[in-house]
């Protein structure tokens, strides 16, 4: 049986790793290579770099830090942020990075997601769609979470998924930082309309959230969290042996 993925998250904002709600009302936690060796000892399955503002201040992620993180991390890592070209993956790739998620570039340029996956492989391209209700639609938002695009959510993962993505990482600004739990109903449809990886985040709590999400959703592939690992409300070693013991099959 496949393992489930526990992988927590680096938001970074001008250096530093920071989190918020909603994707809004951002603070300070730490250092990306601090926290990155942490969980690279700590028994993360990979990890996931997001340069936060990239996209929406228009400019190229900050390898120098990214190049940091991935000298001193021996799990896999996924590096998004200001992706819009080609060659933004193989910059990111030359840096260290497994796999480059793509948001705000593939929704500018569909053909972004093709492109990569020819060159490098589907297993290197990451959709990560930052999905949100409105007027009782899953909506596509952009540049972080600040710009809706009007496109429904569900139509545009099998699209890019059908153009190469060979991953998805769903973000749920609804549930984002709000730690009342994953975003089941959203998280449902999406594995239902896919038949790649799919990786749920926004709304982690608490161990239960996690053993809810697997036990309802047998397909998703992985949890994905922030807060709760950066502040240690949850250890991810501590999490592993709970989802073992109820019968959730984790690598340890």
């Amino acid at each position: 049986m496949i393992t489930k993925r526990i992988i927590p998250c680096l938001d970074v904002r001008n250096g530093r790793v920071v989190k918020g709600t909603n994707f809004e009302n951002v603070s300070d936690v730490s250092s990306p290579v601090e926290l990155g060796k942490y969980y690279s000892r700590s028994g993360a399955d990979e990890l996931v770099f997001y340069d936060i503002t990239a996209s929406n201040d228009g400019r190229k992620l900050f390898t120098d830090i990214l190049t940091q993180v991935a000298e001193n991390i021996f799990i896999p890592l996924t590096v998004g942020g200001g992706i819009n070209t080609v060659a933004d993956f193989d910059r990111v790739l030359k840096c260290g990075a497994d796999k480059v998620s793509v948001n705000s570039g593939a929704i500018r340029n569909p053909d972004l997601i093709s492109q990569a996956a020819e060159k490098y492989g589907n297993q290197c391209v990451v959709l990560s769609a930052d999905i949100k209700r409105v007027d009782g639609q899953f909506r596509i938002f952009a540049k972080g979470g600040r710009e809706d695009t009007g496109m429904e959510a569900i139509t545009w993962i099998k699209r890019c998924v059908a153009n190469g993505a060979g991953e998805v990482v769903v973000n749920s600004i609804d549930t984002d930082g709000v730690r009342g739990g994953f975003d089941l109903e959203l998280l449902k449809q999406v594995c239902d309309a896919v038949n790649v990886p799919v990786i749920a985040s926004g709304g982690a709590g608490c161990e239960e959230d996690f053993i809810k999400l697997f036990r309802e959703i047998p397909t998703i592939d992985a949890g994905l969290a922030a807060s709760i690992f950066h502040f240690g409300q949850v250890k991810i070693s501590h999490l592993k042996e709970t989802l073992k013991e109820n019968g959730i099959p984790v690598r340890i």
